[in-house]
């Protein structure tokens, strides 16, 4: 009986340690789930990275035409494959890709690609897409070359970046609710300011009409103005209104919405601004109702 009592008693303990062993893997794997769910996401708040897939191809495979009044630029690969998309690039060369518009091999990015907007996304949102990005299937697509008739278009990405771009201090946590929550939300995720916003000869961001609409928007669409002007903005919308837009891509009138703003609220398979929570998509919507009013009649 004694001789059983023993080996009962090592058996216990055994088993207490392997469980405690166990442990701190469980604990990793809940903590990387985590992170990738989040980094998800906020890859739908980003509209689902929509300028990354081409129609009916892979999701993050590049190759959508963006056609803007400086050429037409296609988005690149951003899947884990090590020869076309960012497989070799490590997580810091990926943000600061998603930050500072940089390659690892030093090439600055294009502002089609809106790293001006992201460069505020806080340090736990780009750890968490990063993270995220690294799980979606990887496909070995080369990326399509620009079509631009700008002269030497990398040193001007260079000189346009070193002249306009700010260098960024993004804070370490984003803000969880109200309308600061609505502002990061809308600014440096959802980037509205990039479509909704006129641009000066230069390319940047007119931001004495913030929001008011661009009759030059990509692909030649006329994006409308969303301040809060009540004879050219949205300034009779209730909030109401703003999240049913954002999560279901109705306006008002029940007409639906089309072209660009189509394809970040359905996003991709992965998801777009359709899977807003309710209380994000309320933040994004005081935002907007609180923007200072620009009358702006939007037409082309």
């Amino acid at each position: 009986m004694e001789r059983t009592h023993v080996v009962k008693n090592i058996a216990s303990q055994l088993f207490v340690a392997v469980t405690l062993m166990a442990l701190p893997v469980r604990l990793l794997h809940a903590t990387e789930t985590a992170l990738v769910a989040r980094g998800r996401y906020i890859f739908a708040l980003a509209g689902g990275c929509g300028c990354h897939t081409a129609e009916r191809g892979p999701v993050n495979a590049g190759g959508r035409p963006l056609k803007t009044p400086y050429g037409t630029f296609y988005g690149t690969n951003i899947t884990p494959d090590p020869t076309y998309g960012i497989g070799g690039w490590t997580d810091r060369q990926v943000i600061d890709a998603i930050r500072l518009g940089t390659r690892p091999d030093g090439t600055v990015m294009s502002p089609v690609m809106p790293y001006p907007a992201f460069s505020g996304m806080s340090d736990e949102d780009v750890t968490a897409l990063v993270a995220y990005l690294r799980t979606v299937p990887a496909v070995a697509r080369a990326n399509t070359p620009h079509e631009t008739a700008l002269p030497l278009f990398n040193l001007l990405m260079r000189v346009w970046r070193w002249v306009f771009f700010a260098q960024p201090h993004p804070p370490a946590t984003a803000p969880r609710e109200g309308v600061e929550r609505g502002r990061y939300i809308s600014e440096h995720i959802a980037h509205c300011q990039e479509c909704h916003t006129p641009r000066t000869v230069f390319g940047t961001l007119d931001r004495s009409r913030y929001l008011a609409g661009n009759p030059d928007g990509i692909d030649g669409e006329v994006t409308p103005n969303i301040t809060p002007d009540r004879e050219t903005g949205i300034g009779d919308w209730s909030e109401n209104d703003i999240v049913t837009l954002l999560r279901e891509g109705f306006l008002p009138n029940m007409d639906n919405v089309q072209g660009l703003m189509a394809l970040l609220i359905d996003g991709i398979p992965a998801g777009g601004y359709k899977d807003m929570t309710e209380e994000d998509a309320r933040a994004v919507a005081r935002y907007l109702k609180q923007v200072p009013p620009v009358v702006h009649r939007v037409t082309r």
